[in-house]
């Protein structure tokens, strides 16, 4: 899930345009971490140490690790410990970016460490996608605080990871969304005793791509079906969110079955609490609600 933030943070900074990112979101997975970017994260290496030995790997015959070692920036020992580390989104995310010419080395060890610093992260945390840290990017990037901080981080936390487990982890969160108030939405209120009205808004194209990925086949309009099939999910991310509030919350809550509307209807709610979870797919632009009543 750090991933999906750290995308974040590099367009909320303008280090990267959006289409850059959606391009490098597209080609992470079949992008190879080197060693250069794996050592700048680990602190092993600074990035002009890195350009230095990529620049003497073009007069010798010889491997990256090998000359690094040569030129007494690595140790053999180190260089074992990279090339069995664990290849995380966000470098793989600064990987492809790289290659694709958005960002240099320099500039990639600069954000990368803004990054940690900004947030708090430690290497040991930025090695895994999911932990504890989560939570505090998460409660940050939204400014979540009073009575229902807690409520709102958990919702985005399992919303994001049934994102990554059903539609795909090619997603940025952004900050604020504008939505046409005309685009079709789908409604399902939390009752019980914890209240709120939830919500999936987005346009046609972007409801049939979320749809085909959820269901796993092919469809080509936004019709009834298309619409079931975004019901469904939010259902089920909602079922999840309600079973995790009662094991770690103590709440009892029971869903209302998911209704139609329009982006206007959810705007028109009275709420003491409004959270708008705006995500950016390569696809297309879908914007989640959580509205407390």
């Amino acid at each position: 899930m750090l991933t999906q933030f750290f995308g974040s943070y590099l367009l909320n900074n303008k280090i990267v345009s959006s289409k850059n990112l959606c391009e490098a979101l597209e080609a992470k997975d079949k992008t190879r971490v080197k060693l250069g970017v794996l050592a700048i994260n680990a602190g092993y290496m600074t990035a002009k140490q890195v350009d230095a030995v990529h620049k003497k790997q073009t007069t010798v015959d010889k491997r990256i690790g090998d000359i690094a070692v040569e030129m007494g920036y690595l140790t053999e020992a180190q260089v074992d410990e990279l090339l069995g580390t664990q290849k995380t989104g966000c470098l793989l995310l600064g990987q492809a970016l790289v290659d694709m010419g958005c960002l240099t080395n320099e500039e990639f060890e600069a954000v990368l460490k803004s990054y940690k610093e900004d947030n708090n992260i430690t290497d040991a945390d930025f090695s895994k996608e999911d932990n504890q840290k989560t939570e505090s990017v998460i409660s940050s990037f939204y400014k979540l605080k009073g009575d229902y901080a807690e409520y709102c981080r958990e919702y985005v936390s399992i919303l994001f990871k049934n994102f990554i487990r059903f539609i795909g982890d090619d997603f940025t969160p952004l900050e604020s969304a504008e939505c046409d108030p005309s685009q079709c939405a789908v409604v399902q209120e939390i009752c019980g005793d914890f209240c709120a009205v939830t919500s999936i808004s987005a346009d046609d194209r972007a409801c049939v791509a979320f749809a085909s990925r959820f269901a796993e086949e092919e469809l080509t309009e936004n019709d009834d079906y298309t619409k079931d099939v975004i019901s469904e999910f939010l259902n089920l991310s909602n079922g999840l969110y309600n079973v995790n509030i009662s094991e770690t919350m103590g709440k009892e809550l029971g869903l209302t079955p998911q209704e139609a509307a329009t982006a206007a209807d959810i705007e028109a709610i009275k709420a003491k609490k409004v959270l708008k979870i705006p995500v950016e797919f390569t696809f297309g632009k879908v914007v989640f609600t959580l509205a407390v009543i």
